[in-house]
């Protein structure tokens, strides 16, 4: 089987030897994304709010570019530098993911690259072969 290389304009470059994601066998394993505009490569400002919407963003172009889609998300890892932003980042995902929502965890982070609040990656479903 071979891995296929996913890469989009819509959703940052990645800032190191890393993918945005890999395509393999039905699945799409997504890299991490945080608040970074795609054009400037800049984190949006507006705090821990702009910063998880544009991660979403960015994470759902890269899910619509490996032939995948939020409905197709199973299982998410949420990281926050800020665990008193947990309920202000659960409502902005649950507008995102839908129902029924994936499997998921959320951890606390030292730190995030950027100085980010937020990152989030995914692994889901996805149409292509290999």
């Amino acid at each position: 089987m071979k891995r296929d290389v996913i890469r989009t304009d819509g959703a940052p470059r990645a800032i190191g030897p890393y993918a945005q994601a890999i395509r393999r066998g039905g699945l799409l394993f997504c890299s991490g994304q945080i608040g970074l505009d795609p054009v400037s490569g800049e984190l949006v400002p507006g705090g821990i709010e702009a910063q998880a919407e544009r991660a979403l963003a960015n994470l759902g172009a890269v899910l619509q570019a490996g032939g995948s889609s939020w409905a197709q998300v199973l299982k998410t890892t949420l990281y926050l530098a800020r665990m008193e932003d947990f309920a202000v980042v659960n409502g902005i995902y649950g507008r995102h993911v839908g129902e029924p929502a994936p499997a998921r965890a959320t951890v606390a982070a030292a730190g995030l690259p950027k100085g980010a609040l937020f990152e989030i990656e995914a692994i889901a479903a996805c149409d292509g072969a290999d």
